[in-house]
């Protein structure tokens, strides 16, 4: 990438923007503002992930905005339950509980929007996840911490090296909920 491409984030995440930004994107954040049907609604979830990313995206290109848009919605996946962020401490808890010692998914639904013609690219990337066992002490000490809040799942990967964490496969940068792989691919497809 000769010059950085300006991206529209159709969000205010924090992390997203962080991970954008240090990928050498220049980015300009506009938190979408839909209201998000609950997950437990869509009938196929990575269907119903795309449909809300392109929802996201459209949201934002219908204020007038113009460029490139980004939309993203993560969540985990584990034992056939999707779980979003946590309502409070209590939930963060049996999220950070069912996620333990498993192998668990984190699936992103991506959109991104070309305002000047309409283009529209949207799908789902995968990460799996092995975890170990969490000891008593450790669930008390990381919600104590408050690192649950606002986190998919109730859990924010530490990198380099994350405590918790045996083996991922797939995208990293997923997990944070942007897969910049995929990203770069559909980029570099739209401005050839």
């Amino acid at each position: 990438m000769g010059t950085a491409m300006r991206l529209i984030l159709a969000s205010g995440s924090f992390y997203r923007l962080e991970l954008l930004l240090d990928a050498g994107y220049e980015v300009i954040a506009i938190p979408a503002g839909i209201d998000e049907p609950p997950l437990s609604t869509f009938a196929n979830l990575d269907t119903g992930l795309q449909s809300l990313a392109e929802q996201k995206a459209r949201a934002v290109c219908d204020r007038g905005v113009t460029g490139v848009i980004f939309a993203a919605d993560t969540v985990g996946y584990v034992h056939g339950e999707v779980f979003g962020k946590p309502r409070d401490r209590d939930d963060a808890l049996r999220m950070l509980r069912a996620i333990s010692g498993t192998t668990h998914e984190v699936r992103t639904g991506w959109c991104l929007l070309r305002t000047q013609d309409g283009f529209v690219r949207t799908g789902v990337e995968t990460t799996r996840i092995t975890m170990r066992e969490w000891t008593s002490t450790e669930f008390e000490q990381y919600l104590a911490g408050g690192e649950w809040q606002g986190k998919c799942g109730a859990y924010g990967l530490q990198l380099p090296h994350d405590s918790f964490v045996t083996h991922i496969a797939g995208s990293v940068s997923n997990v944070i909920g942007v897969p910049l792989e995929r990203l770069r691919e559909v980029l570099a497809e739209i401005e050839s």
